[in-house]
């Protein structure tokens, strides 16, 4: 009798199952950048992209009709924490990576990726190689390259600068290297020589030695490839010395945090980046959303949240997050996202705005 008791629950328990219907399976995406450090500000932005991006797909009925898990990881923007940091990933079952911000981490972490069928929209990284050189189908970047900035400093200088001499400085990183060696060549090519080329370490707080070789040379220009706490210094020095030379520089010199290092010495101080994606009608719902909440809402906050969105939709289109599948799906579709319609090419390249010149002018970064 206790026999039959025990089968008839068993049973019982077993049809319950079936007219519930499956469970529904949690799936994991993560975002992955400068979360502490120098870079953190560029993090923060990321986190909240993403957070947000994973929150509006959930309440959506998320991807597929399963939920989407928000894991974070901090790769300091340095190559072999980003291994690190990807090999991780793979632990947690993570089917997609919003990030990294910077190629060094990029990079290194798509070798991993592609190994382990893991899709990889970076948001930020603009250096050519990462998708040049890519180790598989599934990296893609939402984010200009650097070649297309170089090419627009590069005629800047040599067009609009042509009597003024012209120092080239770079913080010896992948991202300030090789935007720095992009525009001396465009520059070059249209026949305008610079008067220096140096490369100076990063972290450095004391840079008088260098903006006074900057002054020897007689420089009217300088062009910094890097970030922007060396450029907030050097251009605090600049204004010490009394030296009357433009600042240009990349797109990482987008962020109040470049403001909050030169204060009025940083006016004038020219700027490439692309259009800026709160202009997008589609942004606006977005941005009112995470200022309300006190949250940054600037450039990497909204292509991140482009990056998930574009994933997101991908991944319905093919039926799952098979890589082989959503990467074709990415390669073929067009996507609709806080950006605007996003596409991506044969070479995992987006379709976002061309770079534009912004200018530094009492606090405010005003397109030119």
């Amino acid at each position: 009798m206790m026999k039959n008791r025990q089968l008839a629950a068993s049973i019982a328990f077993l049809v319950c199952g079936l007219l519930s219907g499956p469970a529904l399976a949690d799936i994991p995406i993560a975002v992955a950048g400068p979360m502490k450090g120098q870079f953190a500000a560029f993090g923060a932005q990321m986190l909240a992209g993403a957070e947000q991006a994973v929150a509006d797909i959930n309440a959506a009925g998320g991807v597929n009709g399963e939920p989407l898990v928000l894991e974070v990881a901090d790769d300091a923007c340095d190559g072999e924490t980003a291994t690190a940091v990807a090999n991780q990933m793979i632990g947690k079952g993570v089917r997609f990576v919003a990030g990294h911000f910077c190629f060094s981490g990029s990079i290194a972490a798509s070798e991993v990726y592609s190994g382990a069928g893991i899709v990889q929209i970076s948001p930020a990284t603009t250096l050519p190689a990462y998708t040049d050189q890519r180790p598989g189908g599934g990296i893609f970047r939402l984010a200009p390259r650097d070649d297309r900035q170089g090419r627009l400093a590069g005629r800047l200088l040599a067009e609009e600068f042509a009597d003024a001499r012209v120092a080239i400085l770079h913080d010896k990183t992948a991202y300030g290297k090789s935007l720095a060696d992009a525009v001396r060549a465009e520059m070059n090519s249209l026949g305008k020589s610079e008067s220096m080329f140096y490369g100076f370490d990063s972290g450095g707080q004391d840079y008088s030695a260098l903006v006074s070789r900057l002054g020897l040379e007689d420089v009217g220009v300088v062009y910094l490839g890097g970030y922007y706490p060396e450029a907030g210094l050097i251009r605090l020095e600049m204004n010490r010395q009394g030296l009357d030379a433009v600042m240009v520089s990349g797109d990482a010199l987008m962020t109040e945090e470049f403001w909050s290092v030169t204060g009025p010495a940083g006016n004038g101080t020219l700027v490439s980046y692309p259009q800026d994606p709160r202009d997008s009608p589609s942004a606006g719902d977005l941005v009112s959303v995470l200022e309300e909440a006190g949250k940054p809402a600037e450039r990497y906050a909204l292509t991140t949240y482009a990056a998930i969105q574009a994933w997101a939709q991908a991944a319905e289109a093919a039926g799952g997050t098979d890589e082989d599948q959503v990467t074709a799906a990415l390669r073929e579709g067009s996507f609709q996202t806080v950006l605007g319609t996003v596409s991506f090419d044969e070479n995992g390249d987006s379709n976002v705005p061309d770079f534009v010149w912004h200018e530094w002018r009492d606090g405010e970064i005003l397109q030119k």
